[in-house]
């Protein structure tokens, strides 16, 4: 893959998408929020919302291409990191909705994958000097949680009011909130920065270890909540190529 710009990116991402609604594949689904992501950060490049576009789009890329490697890696049985191995054995079931899958890539990504895509752009500078455009693309990625509540609103119209009826499953998604993954993200930046050879590999190994272990927040969460979730899943409008085209469109 030739993955040197944002354009590159989301190209590719494109391509997923396409294949994956050709075969019904749920791992679509991040592909497509992820893409309306990378747009956002695009636009707001262009805007000079950032400090340093350049860099922005270096971050962004370096971010993209984790992602990008891991999904492809896994098409062809190769080895990826636990954090995506458990998002991505997610499409084997059918009883996740929609947004626990986005939420299992949420979790590899932006908890896994952030803080070793910033510490890899500041390599050899001042890691400090991307925290304020860490934080603006941060917002960017916050702003996946409400979209999805919206998108998927138009796969099952009952989830909003279900999310304010449920005391439990409101937790399912604080627990998970956008704030708390990208203020570890950073803090892991900071802890692997200037981390070379074995110690960094023992340290990202460690990390991995355990932001996989955070998927029971999202796919174990009690009886109760199992069973409002199934029915959801149960009730949810459209096969998989329809939902990703609702997570597709702008």
């Amino acid at each position: 893959m030739q993955i040197n710009s944002i354009e590159d990116v989301i190209a590719i991402l494109d391509d997923i998408i396409v294949e994956s609604e050709k075969n019904n594949d749920p791992m679509g689904y991040f592909a497509a929020l992820y893409k309306k992501v990378t747009v956002n950060v695009k636009d707001e490049i262009a805007l000079g919302t950032f400090d340093d576009g350049v860099r922005m789009e270096a971050l962004d890329v370096l971010f993209a291409r984790r992602y990008l490697e891991a999904y492809f890696a896994a098409r062809n049985n190769e080895v990826v990191s636990l954090s995506w191995q458990r998002a991505f054995e997610l499409k084997s079931h059918y009883y996740p909705i929609v947004l626990q899958h986005l939420l299992m890539g949420m979790n590899a990504h932006i908890n896994l994958d952030l803080g070793i895509a910033a510490a890899e752009t500041a390599k050899g500078k001042n890691l400090a000097d991307l925290e304020s455009d860490f934080y603006r693309i941060n917002e960017i990625l916050s702003s996946l949680v409400h979209d999805v509540e919206n998108k998927l609103s138009a796969i099952w119209p009952l989830l909003k009011y279900i999310l304010k009826w449920s005391g439990k499953i409101d937790d399912f998604l604080i627990d998970f909130s956008m704030k708390l993954a990208r203020d570890g993200a950073w803090k892991f930046a900071n802890s692997i920065n200037g981390l070379e050879n074995n110690e960094l590999t023992l340290a990202i190994k460690n990390r991995d270890g355990k932001v996989a272990s955070k998927v029971n927040l999202i796919v174990n969460q009690g009886m109760l909540v199992t069973i409002v979730l199934r029915i959801i899943r149960i009730t949810e409008r459209g096969g998989v190529a329809k939902k990703i085209q609702v997570l597709n469109e702008t």
